[in-house]
C-alpha cells in the first residue's frame, strides 16, 4: 500500500512537473510568437504579413501624411519663412494663387535635398499642365535648382513630387558656400486671376474646348528635406560611360499578395518578384524597393481586364520610380480600354555615387543607394468607364548587377541611415526566378513556413526572455527533484 502510496506520489509529481514543463514551453513559444512581430524587419514583416493576409478591395484614395509630421505654415515670402531641419517631415498647404517660402541653414560641407509632394483633391478638377515647381535659391535670388511636375495628361487628382537641391558640385560658382536658403514651391497651369491654365489648361475634363475655373481650394504639400555629408575621400566626377542596357527579364514566379502604402512614409516593402495587389479608380499606390550600389532596378507593372468594354482612357496606369530623396527617375504610363494592359520602366543604369555628373536626369537620379519608391496611379476616369473596381495590378520587380562598396560618406546622414539598405542582398539567380528575397517564398530567405520564420526571427530577438524562463525551469525542476528525494528518505517504502 505505502509502496503504491510511494508509486503514486512520485507518479503524480512526474504528472504535475509534465504539466508545468507544458505550460511553460507554452510561456515560452507564446512569448517568442508575441515578441516576434517586433523582431521582424520591414521587408520580411511586410512580406509575411502579405503571404497570409490577401487583401480585399483597398480603401477610399487617401494620401497618408507620416506620422511624425511637423506642421510649417507656408510663408508668402522669404521674411518669416519657416526653417526646414533635415531628416524631419513636414506638412504645408499651397494656395492657388502666390508662392510658398520655406529656410534652409546649410552648412559648406553638405549636398541638401528637399521633395515636395503636393495632393490635390479628390474632386479637383484639373488639366495637363496643373502641377506644382520646386526651386532652391541663394539669399541673392539667384537659383540653385528647379524642377516641376504635372498630373499629366491623365488629368487626374494625385500626389505630385517635385524636389528641389542644394548641391556642392566641382566648378559651381553659385549656391556652394555655407548660410540661409530659401525653398519656393508654386502651382504651375494656373495664372492668377485668369482662371485659364497654360497651354491647354481651358480644357476641361470631359469633352474639349470647354472653359471651367481652377479650383481655389488649397493644395496640402509635405516636405522631406534630406542631407547628404561629404565623401572622407574624393571620388570620381565624372558619369558612367558604358552599362548593360539591355532590356531585363521580368521576374516570372507565383505573385504573393501585398497592400500597397498610402505615401512614402508609409509605402509597402517590396523586393526582387512578383507582387499582387489591388486598385481603385483614382488612387495611389507606394511601394518601397532596397536598391544597393551597384544594383539595376526595373519593374513593370499589369493591370487587370474590366467587366466591360466602354471607351478608352489615355494614361490610364502611371508607375513612377523615385529615389530615396523622392526625386524622380523614371516614369511609364500606358492608356486602358477595358482589356488587361502591361508597361515597364525602361533600362536603368546601375545605383552609383559618380551617376550625379551624367547628363541624362534619370542617371543623375541614381545617384543614392537606399529605399527606391514605385509609386502606382490609376486614373479616377477609369471609374466613369469602366465601373469603380477594384482592378488587379501585379508588380514585376527585379533588381540585378552586383553589389559594390558604397562612397564612404564622413558623417551620417539626415534621417541617418537613408542611403542605407541594411544587409547585402544575394546576387540575383537565373532569369525567370525570383532573387534576393524571393516573392514566391514569401519574402523570406530559402521558403519554408512564414509562421516558423517569424518564430525564427522572434526567437532572436526575444533570446533574454527564453534564456531567463529556461534558467527558471530548469532550476526550479532540480528543486522540486531534490524535495522529492528527501521525501523518499523520510518516509521509505517497504
Amino acid at each position: 500500500m505505502t509502496r503504491r502510496a510511494g508509486r503514486g506520489s512520485a507518479g503524480l509529481g512526474r504528472s504535475r512537473t509534465a504539466r508545468w514543463r507544458t505550460a511553460v514551453r507554452t510561456a515560452v513559444v507564446g512569448a517568442v510568437l508575441c515578441a516576434a512581430p517586433a523582431a521582424l524587419p520591414g521587408p520580411a514583416a511586410t512580406t509575411a504579413r502579405a503571404a497570409t493576409n490577401a487583401p480585399d478591395a483597398p480603401d477610399a484614395p487617401s494620401y497618408a501624411f507620416a506620422d511624425d509630421v511637423r506642421p510649417a505654415p507656408a510663408a508668402t515670402g522669404t521674411t518669416g519663412a519657416v526653417s526646414l531641419d533635415p531628416g524631419a517631415t513636414y506638412r504645408s498647404s499651397l494656395a492657388r494663387e502666390g508662392k510658398a517660402y520655406y529656410r534652409l541653414e546649410l552648412d559648406g560641407t553638405s549636398n541638401a535635398y528637399v521633395a515636395v509632394t503636393a495632393v490635390p483633391s479628390a474632386d479637383t478638377v484639373l488639366s495637363v499642365g496643373d502641377g506644382i515647381s520646386v526651386s532652391v535659391q541663394n539669399t541673392d535670388g539667384a537659383s540653385c535648382s528647379r524642377d516641376t511636375a504635372t498630373v499629366g495628361a491623365s488629368k487626374s487628382p494625385q500626389p505630385i513630387t517635385a524636389w528641389g537641391a542644394r548641391e556642392l558640385l566641382p566648378g559651381r560658382g553659385l549656391c556652394q558656400k555655407a548660410g540661409t536658403y530659401y525653398v519656393v514651391v508654386e502651382r504651375t497651369g494656373v495664372h492668377a486671376g485668369s482662371g485659364r491654365g497654360d497651354g491647354d489648361s481651358g480644357v476641361g475634363s470631359g469633352t474639349g474646348g470647354e472653359e471651367r475655373a481652377p479650383s481655389a481650394e488649397p493644395w496640402e504639400l509635405e516636405l522631406a528635406p534630406v542631407s547628404e555629408p561629404a565623401l572622407r575621400k574624393a571620388a570620381v566626377t565624372r558619369g558612367p560611360e558604358a552599362w548593360d542596357s539591355a532590356t531585363p527579364t521580368p521576374p516570372v514566379t507565383e505573385p504573393v499578395a501585398v497592400r500597397g502604402g498610402a505615401g512614402f512614409t508609409g509605402a509597402t516593402a517590396v523586393r526582387q518578384g512578383v507582387w499582387s495587389d489591388k486598385i481603385v479608380p483614382g488612387q495611389t499606390l507606394f511601394y518601397e524597393v532596397p536598391v544597393d550600389w551597384g544594383r539595376q532596378v526595373s519593374a513593370a507593372v499589369d493591370l487587370g481586364s474590366a467587366d466591360k468594354d466602354s471607351g478608352y482612357v489615355v494614361d490610364a496606369l502611371d508607375m513612377t520610380l523615385y529615389n530615396p530623396v523622392r526625386a524622380e527617375v523614371k516614369g511609364t504610363a500606358v492608356g486602358y480600354g477595358g482589356t488587361q494592359k502591361s508597361t515597364a520602366l525602361p533600362p536603368l543604369p546601375p545605383v552609383g555615387y559618380a551617376n550625379r555628373y551624367a547628363s541624362a536626369t534619370s542617371t543623375k537620379s541614381l545617384r543614392f543607394a537606399g529605399a527606391y519608391y514605385l509609386v502606382v496611379h490609376l486614373a479616377a476616369q477609369v471609374g466613369d468607364r469602366f465601373g469603380n473596381g477594384p482592378y488587379g495590378l501585379t508588380l514585376r520587380i527585379r533588381v540585378g548587377g552586383r553589389t559594390q562598396d558604397g562612397p564612404g560618406y564622413a558623417a551620417r546622414s539626415a534621417p541617418r541611415g537613408i542611403f542605407d539598405v541594411g544587409a547585402p542582398d544575394p546576387e540575383p539567380e537565373a532569369a525567370g526566378r525570383a532573387g534576393t528575397v524571393d516573392a514566391s517564398s514569401s519574402g523570406t530567405p530559402g521558403g519554408g513556413d512564414p509562421a516558423m520564420k517569424a518564430v525564427a526571427v522572434g526567437g532572436i530577438g526575444a533570446g533574454s526572455l527564453l534564456l531567463t524562463v529556461l534558467g527558471v525551469w530548469t532550476l526550479t525542476a532540480r528543486r522540486r527533484a531534490a524535495a522529492q528525494m528527501r521525501a523518499s528518505a523520510q518516509n521509505p517504502t517497504a
